[in-house]
């Protein structure tokens, strides 16, 4: 986005004030917003003092932002930012707005901005000789059906060819701007289809009719009252210090016992025996599923979970070699836990990383268990970098700071 400033102290007015009619529509903006938000209405009512002047002047700004109670700065900053917000004297007839994205440059915007270069001004925001008009360039203005398309203050003008188009300027030009319609220039309903219409174009054969919702199901009857629950039984009463309590038929326990038709004759639960064990291959020997050393249920609790990683600590494949390791996290791809991991191995220092050969690639891979990531981050240009001039070289080469 461009820098936008204010227009020069010599164009610019000595003071601002709204007409008594827009002072009192700006007090029903502000007051739409609750106690500390009527900062929301920057925007709309600084399109207003544009309205009234024409374009943004320094002293609406500071008008603005008084009347919000708003320091200056936020106010220019919202006028700089949107472009919507004319910063310089336009023209006084029209200042137009030619749509120049995808849509509106397919359907012919070119042209328009050409039609303005030779009947305005050569360059966007400049006034035309007579100071009647001006033009510039915006993005998208929403009607991209109706491409190509113009705007003028508050309205759009679509469907234009390049002779249309001359004679909307030439309209204004001479203060007659607003014998032009507004919207479509072509012969079609807003942005119906060119041409005529092409769906519903049979006549209606009855009257519509719209059905009434059923009224909502009643509700539901209350549930009935939950029957009482019932009191709990008394506790018993204790007795005396070494005198058994007293049995009762009513507090007497139930006698557990085996029924007659449920004895088993030993025999027969010999012969039910031999058949389980037939079936479950059984052969005498002690069972072997088990390791002879393996912890049960019988084994003190301590002795279950030490606590400590079942994970096997790395083989070491190199010798490292003698003097300071290297901060092998600079690397993009090495952690903390990876570094860590590569010094278990024997890896130390960059140089070491850097003339790692394919075969000890594979090695270290398969121990570190990371399988592809030391081609996959570039490890190797990355190590031959930072042991060659360490970080200052490695932001010549890459652009930027390690990690």
């Amino acid at each position: 986005m461009s820098v936008r400033r204010l227009a020069d102290d010599a164009i610019q007015p000595a003071a601002f004030a709204f007409s008594s009619e827009n002072q009192a529509w700006a007090n029903k903006v502000i007051a739409r917003y609750p106690a500390g938000r009527q900062q929301s209405a920057v925007i709309p009512i600084l399109w207003r003092a544009q309205e009234q002047e024409g374009w943004v002047t320094r002293a609406a700004i500071e008008a603005v932002a008084k009347m919000l109670g708003m320091a200056y700065i936020r106010v220019l900053e919202v006028a700089t930012f949107y472009t919507q917000f004319l910063l310089k004297p336009v023209g006084g007839q029209a200042h137009i707005i030619v749509c120049g994205t995808t849509p509106c440059m397919l359907r012919g915007a070119g042209d328009l901005i050409e039609v303005c270069k030779h009947k305005i001004a050569h360059d966007p925001l400049e006034v035309s000789a007579d100071g009647t008009l001006s033009w510039e360039e915006a993005e998208c203005m929403g009607a991209c059906v109706n491409a190509p398309m113009i705007g003028i203050a508050n309205d759009t003008y679509e469907d234009l060819t390049v002779e249309r188009f001359e004679e909307i300027i030439e309209a204004f030009r001479s203060g007659n701007g607003k014998s032009i319609p507004v919207g479509t220039q072509a012969a079609r309903r807003t942005s119906a289809a060119e041409g005529g219409q092409t769906t519903l174009l049979e006549a209606p054969t009855a009257e519509r009719t719209y059905k009434a919702f059923p009224p909502p199901p009643p509700p539901a009857p209350a549930a009935a009252p939950a029957a009482p629950t019932p009191a709990a039984p008394p506790a018993p009463t204790p007795t005396a210090k070494g005198k058994g309590s007293e049995v009762v038929e009513e507090n007497a326990p139930a006698v557990k016992g085996t029924p007659a038709d449920a004895k088993v004759s030993e025999g027969k639960a010999e012969a039910e025996r031999a058949k389980a064990d037939a079936a479950a291959k059984a052969n005498g020997e002690p069972n072997r599923a088990m390791r002879e050393d393996a912890t049960g249920a019988e084994s003190p609790a301590g002795k279950v979970d030490g606590g400590k990683s079942t994970k096997k600590a790395p083989r070491r494949l190199f010798d490292a070699p003698v003097g300071p390791a290297d901060d092998l996290k600079l690397i993009a791809g090495v952690g903390p836990v990876l570094e860590q991991t590569l010094n278990a191995i024997g890896i130390t220092t960059y140089r070491q990383v850097a003339a790692l050969t394919p075969e000890q690639i594979d090695a270290v891979e398969a121990e570190a268990g990371f399988k592809g990531r030391i081609a996959r981050n570039n490890w190797l240009q990355q190590a031959e970098v930072l042991a060659r001039g360490g970080v200052e070289e490695y932001r010549k080469v890459f652009g930027k700071d390690p990690k």
